[in-house]
């Protein structure tokens, strides 16, 4: 399948001994089809000239902000309208830094600030460099944003020491961006549940019990499957998030009660389902239909427990069918989540920590661990449309 052929990437080359790398990556891209535009800073055309790399792509390379004192200047904004995703090979411990916070000094950093398309970015610097807290820090805000980081690799660097900082090779960030646009429509005819956001159980018409999901994480994961083809049914519980998306069919409910009738109902006919809803484990025995009163003596509510949504729908799971479920645990979490995965029948379970700084309810970023029968990968922590890709990859590959 040539899923770059057609494609248009812009290039961001920067001041570091491997932008001699970026040649086989433009051969690599133009190669299989691709239409490449560099935009390159300063620094780096001291490392290589921009005739070489004109001669390669067969466009004029892009660096300064004006072309000439007549008026002509490169527009930014066009390059990341016209883009469809820019890779930034090999990024300095500087431009990292500068996309970081914004600091638009020179045309690659404005073009980046202006990108539509999504960004890959391939680190290159000495190992303490990049080992350097700022360093991290800065990789951690752009993987904020949503940004894709390719890992750079170990072995020999420019410093003649040995380490972790060489730009990840050419072929492979070719094969990182192959399998991006490869998954665009990996979910073409398929139809898939997703519960999302709390659930409200009520106590009286002013009253319930409640929780701190925002729907965030189901919002990412809903919108990340339909833009990759699949039907998609979304329960949602409360939450004030809209999903855009056109396959989006979306079902708004209140209780528990309602999240598990319109799920059981719908489960026969999807090819996955996706249980990232906070459904509430216990609901009020008894609801009051007008206001409770402020009394001197204590309120006891009894609780009662909710229908099991994951158990149900692990019960009825046929074959081929996917059921993923989702864990946030405090303690002991690995031992829980593979407990959850087994007693609820997940083909894999996402677990979330509430230990992990920047993860869990309401943030915009979540961390978390892939755990299924076979193998256990950990992310980073990430942007939560990033960390939907990372899930959705997962189901997809299980098809």
């Amino acid at each position: 399948m040539e899923t770059l052929r057609g494609k248009k990437i812009v290039l961001g080359i920067t001041g570091s001994i491997a932008a001699y790398k970026a040649c086989y990556l433009i051969r690599g891209l133009v190669k299989r089809g691709a239409e490449v535009q560099v935009v390159i800073t300063p620094a780096g055309k001291e490392f290589i000239t921009p005739i070489t790399l004109s001669a390669l792509t067969g466009k004029p390379v892009v660096s300064e902000f004006f072309s000439g004192r007549d008026g002509s200047w490169n527009s930014h904004v066009t390059l990341g309208l016209w883009a469809d995703a820019m890779v930034i090979a090999p990024a300095t411990a500087s431009s990292i830094g500068k996309m970081a916070h914004g600091i638009a000094d020179n045309m690659l950093i404005t073009t980046y600030l202006s990108m539509k398309a999504p960004v890959f970015i391939a680190p290159a610097m000495d190992l303490d460099m990049f080992a350097h807290p700022s360093t991290q820090q800065n990789l951690e805000c752009l993987r904020s944003y949503g940004n894709h980081i390719i890992e750079p690799a170990s072995g020999e660097l420019a410093s003649h020491l040995e380490g972790k900082g060489r730009m990840e090779e050419p072929e492979n960030i070719v094969r990182i961006l192959e399998r991006y646009f490869q998954a665009d429509r990996d979910l073409e005819g398929k139809k898939v549940l997703i519960t999302a956001g709390p659930t409200y159980e009520r106590i009286d018409p002013v009253r319930f019990i409640g929780n701190y999901s925002s729907g965030k994480m189901g919002m990412a994961l809903a919108e990340t499957c339909a833009a990759r083809g699949a039907k998609v049914t979304l329960v949602c519980g409360p939450t004030p998030l809209s999903a855009s998306h056109p396959g989006i069919d979306r079902i708004d409910v209140e209780s528990a009660e309602d999240m598990y009738r319109e799920a059981t109902a719908r489960f026969a006919e999807t090819d996955a389902a996706i249980l990232c809803a906070a459904v509430a484990d216990f609901t009020p025995e008894q609801t009051y239909d007008s206001k409770i009163k402020r009394e001197k003596e204590d309120l006891l509510l009894r609780l009662k427990p909710t229908r099991d949504i994951a158990q149900a729908l692990g019960k009825i799971k046929k074959d081929g069918q996917k059921l993923v479920g989702f864990a946030l645990e405090t303690h002991d979490e690995a031992t829980h989540a593979r407990e959850k995965l087994e007693r609820k029948n997940f083909d894999f379970i996402v677990l979330n920590s509430l230990n992990d700084e920047g993860a869990g309810f309401q943030h915009d970023t979540n961390k978390i661990t892939i755990i299924s029968r076979t193998d256990t990968v950990s992310y980073p922590l990430k942007n939560k449309k990033e960390v939907a890709g990372d899930i959705i990859d997962k189901l997809a590959s299980l098809f």
